[in-house]
Parts: structure tokens; C-alpha cells; sequence
């Protein structure tokens, strides 16, 4: 989020974030199941979503192996199996479990 934001062209006056704060010297209103309780970040949520499982079902033809097209972001059992199978590759967020326990052994 925080490369996304300082990514902007136009640098924002003030963020609208769900249920966290950012380190950013930007003014910023966190708000408990802002999903739930703003239409700006219903939107937000809706647009990360339809990337990110755009982005998984890419992944899954590029890796087949690792059942990317069915964990939408979760580790399903099956692509819990493809990684002790196949292993890490680059795409894996290094600071999520299972994958932070396995690369920094």
C-alpha cells in the first residue's frame, strides 16, 4: 500500500484506510470495517480483489504446479503442496508464513 500511495503522481492530502495506519507523513483516517463503512474503500477493496485474482490466474499459467488460480491470496492446501513440491519462486510474499519460515532458514 505505502508503494502504491507514494507511486501517485498526485501526492494525496488524506487517506481513508481499513482498520490500519501507514507510516506516511500523510493525514490518514483508519477505520474499523471501512469496507463495511465507506464507499471509497468498498470500491478500493473490489478493484484489489478483481487485480489480485486476475494477477493469481496469470500466475497460474505461468507456474502450474502451485494452484494459484483457486488460492485467491490464501494458501489452500494445494498450493501449500505445490511449494513443498516445487518450492519458492520469486512471486511468494517473503513475509508471510509458510513462505518467511522457509527462506530464512
Amino acid at each position: 500500500m505505502i508503494r502504491a500511495i507514494e507511486a501517485l503522481s498526485i501526492k494525496p492530502t488524506h487517506l481513508l484506510i481499513d482498520a490500519m495506519e501507514l507510516p506516511l507523513d500523510i493525514e490518514q483516517t483508519s477505520i474499523i470495517k471501512g469496507d463495511a463503512k465507506s464507499v471509497s474503500i468498498a470500491a478500493a477493496s473490489i478493484m484489489a480483489k478483481e487485480y489480485r485474482d486476475a494477477y493469481m490466474r496469470e500466475l497460474a499459467k505461468q507456474h502450474p504446479g502451485y494452484d494459484f488460480e483457486h488460492n485467491v491470496g490464501y494458501g489452500t492446501k494445494a498450493h501449500l503442496a505445490g511449494i513443498d513440491k516445487l518450492g519458492v519462486i520469486p512471486e511468494h510474499r517473503k513475509s508471510f508464513e509458510p513462505i518467511k519460515s522457509l527462506t530464512t532458514k
